[in-house]
């Protein structure tokens, strides 16, 4: 319950009970970091970034979509489906209970979500990762999404654009999450080979097997501000070592100054400086 909630029965009193007053739970959303309560319509048409700190907050992948697609149309595309937890992984909760809650809390497929149409004018094809579906994990079923959306990038000669928020490997598939790691990579050759574009947009954020598989194959690797980028965490690696790590270390802009990305766009820039990109590679491979 937020504050506003709280102050309701009140303002309902003062206004003499004639209207019922309803508030929403997620009217309003709290920046992490500086702390802000954000009006939840306001930050939408801000494209989810905090007007005060100017912090990328957590965007669904359909939101993303609505916001690169002109008119926010677009067709989604649904992806093979795999048997679900064949290794039968035992936890606390059944890797089968998590999933479906996870399916429920996100309303999609997997933690990929495909998405083909129109850039100013230019046919694309769209795979954006779900944070909020098991820490983005990849799964096998998420190995079958990039490779249908590259054959579905191939069949109508679009450009692929991969938009990656993960932990990396999901944990309940085991080694058929880390098989599934080199079926990216050869989604994304099969994209090249092709001789089309393939474009990676890192958020925050991006780590594990997913950093060191398709994330990193970019024709040109872009960033969001600030975004984690990472193989293995910087806690992790501050105690590996025994050393405090610079100031921003694994951040994008810490990455950028050593050469590890080639650009950091802030999301409301996004779809003008993709378009401009796509266009020039375009006339580059005709």
């Amino acid at each position: 319950m937020n504050w506003i909630t709280k102050l309701a029965p009140k303002i309902k009193s003062i206004l003499g009970g004639k209207k019922s007053l309803k508030v929403a739970d997620n009217s309003w959303v709290k920046c992490s970091q500086c702390q802000t309560m954000l009006y939840s319509d306001d930050l939408e048409k801000n494209h989810y970034v905090c007007p005060n700190c100017d912090l990328h907050l957590y965007i669904h992948p359909r939101t993303r979509m609505k916001h690169l697609f002109d008119e926010g149309v677009y067709e989604e595309i649904p992806y093979p489906t795999v048997q679900l937890d064949p290794l039968n992984f035992k936890d606390t909760n059944s890797y089968k209970d998590k999933f479906k809650e996870a399916q429920a809390k996100t309303e999609m497929q997997d933690a990929f979500l495909i998405g083909y149409g129109k850039m100013k004018g230019i046919s694309t094809t769209v795979v954006a990762m779900n944070f909020k579906f098991m820490g983005g994990s990849l799964s096998s079923a998420g190995a079958e999404a990039m490779v249908k959306a590259a054959e579905h990038a191939i069949t109508y000669n679009t450009p692929f654009i991969m938009i990656t928020s993960s932990g990396g490997a999901r944990m309940q598939e085991n080694q058929l999450s880390l098989q599934a790691l080199p079926k990216t990579t050869i989604a994304v050759q099969m994209v090249k080979d092709a001789k089309l574009p393939y474009i990676v947009i890192l958020t925050d954020p991006t780590s594990g097997g997913v950093t060191a598989s398709f994330a990193m194959l970019g024709d040109v690797t872009i960033a969001e501000p600030k975004a984690l980028i990472c193989f293995a965490g910087p806690r992790v690696i501050a105690n590996t070592v025994g050393e405090t790590l610079p100031d921003g270390f694994q951040r994008s802009e810490f990455l950028l100054d050593h050469g590890f990305i080639d650009q950091i766009i802030h999301r409301k820039d996004l779809k003008d400086k993709l378009v401009n990109l796509l266009s020039l590679l375009l006339k580059r491979v005709a």
